[in-house]
């Protein structure tokens, strides 16, 4: 997974930087492990490095009016850094991963990041167009020629989401959410952001800017984690507002999962819809359960379980008052490996909560994901081996209770048919 941004201004007399800066700002909960801005103008110069973005980003400086930029969660491979290098004069930023290439034999002994540059052949748009309709798995993409030249699109399968944001006759923005046009848009007039299709390219050249159709789209897989964890409550994802998916879901968790509570909370930052519309639903009322310390870190994406359970533990400090003597329902998005869930029930039981009702806001996770959102290997997922009344005695909880899939399914509006739910059931799209 990663965030990914473009924008492309026609009159070379614009600065980009800034708004590149902001952009992946809104972005940084995508990734928070790199960052990488390539700018392009009368010289071509690229600023990243490990950490956040205002922390690479801020006390640097790249001039031009075109940019092409990336916030991971990956530590840098190889010591690259995304956007990469598939030429010379190419650059691409990818959210998700690319599984196979048309015509071209992966090759083991390579890195991925080897094997799209051996893949791809030429600088053109031509070229580009013609590699990324040859490509295949679940991914968007925003990539930069020399000339310059920008392409983005959507693999056909659509699972990785992305929108296109226009400055009137100034130029556009391509990214992974449409939160980037809000919070650019302060600065600067922008149309609301258009969902780019499944299969769909979007051409930037000096002249003018188009949308083309590589491939057509006979069967649609939208990641569904987008709609429980990765995506800001603020961003419309496939044109599906997240905020309004996630209230759904907490009244569909109180028609499942229902049960005698003094008080409703939710782990911040991702359960908060969550809690707010259990608590609606039940008329429990919701309280404000933990305070969050230092920076929004996102500790279910460390790389490893010491640098989870520190996040978790430097991130959220129970308030002792809403929940000493009291029957809480706690309400978290996701479950993975239970470590940090175990944690999170451990210190509110150390303040003083009398029960602990754990309630998920997603179906159980039972697969990895080839398409990169970070799961963890099969073995290590403690809802493929554990059924919920013995998970509720691994976390310490009284009680556990996950989302249905219908139930999921029927929060986003969308179809079973329509959705990636291969981390829930084990049933991925063919690529």
């Amino acid at each position: 997974m990663a965030g990914i941004l473009g924008i492309y201004l026609f009159d070379e007399r614009w600065d980009v930087y800034n708004f590149g800066v902001f952009g992946l700002m809104a972005l940084q909960h995508r990734g928070q492990e790199t960052v990488g801005l390539e700018v392009v103008g009368k010289s071509r110069g690229k600023v990243e490095g490990e950490g956040l973005v205002d922390q690479v980003l801020a006390n640097n400086k790249a001039a031009g009016h075109i940019c092409l930029g990336a916030v991971s969660p990956y530590p840098a491979s190889n010591g690259e850094i995304q956007p990469i290098k598939l030429s010379e004069n190419v650059s691409v930023a990818i959210d998700g991963k690319i599984l196979k290439i048309e015509g071209y034999q992966w090759d083991s002994m390579l890195s991925y990041e080897g094997n799209l540059r051996r893949a791809f052949k030429g600088e053109s748009v031509e070229d580009l167009k013609e590699f990324f309709s040859r490509c295949r798995g679940g991914f968007s993409y925003i990539a930069l020629n020399g000339k310059p030249e920008m392409v983005a699109g959507r693999g056909d399968l659509g699972v990785k989401p992305l929108v296109l944001g226009k400055m009137g006759f100034e130029g556009g923005i391509v990214a992974s959410e449409s939160c980037v046009m809000d919070i650019i848009g302060e600065r600067v007039p922008i149309s609301p952001a258009e969902n780019i299709e499944p299969g769909e390219t979007r051409i930037f050249t000096p002249l003018s800017a188009h949308a083309e159709r590589l491939r057509n789209c006979n069967k649609r897989a939208h990641c569904s984690f987008e709609y429980v964890y990765l995506a800001r409550p603020d961003s419309y994802i496939n044109e599906i507002p997240v905020y309004r998916v996630r209230r759904r879901i907490g009244e569909i968790l109180a028609e499942e999962g229902s049960v005698e509570a003094d008080v409703v909370i939710g782990v911040p930052e991702t359960a908060i819809p969550f809690a707010m519309a259990y608590s609606n639903s039940t008329g429990i009322p919701v309280e404000k359960g933990f305070e969050l310390t230092g920076r929004r870190v996102r500790s279910a994406m460390k790389p490893n379980q010491i640098e989870r359970l520190k996040g978790v533990q430097l991130k959220l400090n129970v308030i002792s008052e809403a929940v000493r003597g009291k029957r809480v329902i706690l309400i978290d998005d996701s479950v993975v490996r239970g470590n940090t869930l175990a944690n999170i029930v451990y210190l509110m039981k150390e303040k003083g909560a009398k029960e602990i009702h754990v309630r998920i806001g997603s179906p159980h996770i039972v697969s990895h994901c080839p398409f990169g959102v970070e799961v963890p290997p099969e073995d290590e997922l403690i809802g493929r081996h554990l059924p919920e009344d013995k998970i509720a005695e691994v976390v310490g909880a009284d009680s556990f209770r996950y989302l249905s899939i219908e139930g999921f399914v029927e929060a986003t509006g969308l179809k079973f048919e329509d959705l990636c739910l291969g981390c829930f059931d084990g049933n991925y799209p063919e690529v």
